[in-house]
C-alpha cells in the first residue's frame, strides 16, 4: 500500500480480528457508534478511523463495562473536548502571533462592578477607661452631614 492511501477492511476481517460477532459491529452502526463507508454494492467497509473508533468502543465496553448509552455520551463529550482544543490552539496561535508581531494589548479598566454594594452607616467606638475590668466600650452614631439621605 502507498504512502497515504487509506485502508479498508470488511466486515468479517474486523469482527474476526477484534472476536466480535459482525452482528455486534452493525448494532454499533445502527447505535450511531460507529459509521463505516459503503461500497457500490453496499457493503460496509472499515477506515483506519473507523477501527480506532472500535478500539475505543471495545475498551470502554469490556475493560470498564460501560453500556452502549455510556459509550455513546463519552465519544460525544470526546469529540466536543477535541473541538474545544482546537479552538482553545487557534486562540492562542493567534495570541502568539500578535505578540511577535509587538501589538500592545489595550489597557482596560472594569466599569462596572458585578453587584451593588449597600451603603453602610459608620460608628464611633469610644473606649471610657483602659482597664481590663472598664465596662463595654459605648457606641456613638456617627453625625451625618447635612442634606444627606440615609438609606
Amino acid at each position: 500500500m502507498k504512502k497515504g492511501e487509506k485502508s479498508f477492511f470488511m466486515i468479517s476481517s474486523v469482527a474476526q480480528t477484534y472476536g466480535i460477532h459482525p452482528q455486534t459491529l452493525r448494532l454499533y452502526e445502527r447505535e450511531g457508534l460507529l459509521k463505516p463507508s459503503r461500497t457500490v454494492g453496499n457493503t460496509r467497509v472499515y477506515s483506519d478511523d473507523d477501527i480506532k473508533q472500535l478500539e475505543v468502543i471495545l475498551s470502554l465496553t469490556r475493560d470498564l463495562g460501560v453500556n452502549l448509552a455510556g459509550v455513546e455520551i463519552i465519544l460525544n463529550m470526546r469529540r466536543k473536548m477535541e473541538r474545544m482544543q482546537s479552538e482553545i490552539d487557534e486562540f492562542l496561535r493567534g495570541i502568539g502571533q500578535e505578540l511577535q508581531r509587538g501589538e500592545k494589548w489595550p489597557e482596560t479598566k472594569p466599569k462596572h462592578a458585578l453587584m451593588r454594594i449597600p451603603q453602610v452607616k459608620l460608628i464611633r467606638i469610644e473606649e471610657s477607661a483602659k482597664d481590663e475590668r472598664a465596662p463595654a466600650p459605648r457606641v456613638k452614631p456617627r453625625e451625618e452631614s447635612k442634606g444627606q439621605t440615609g438609606r
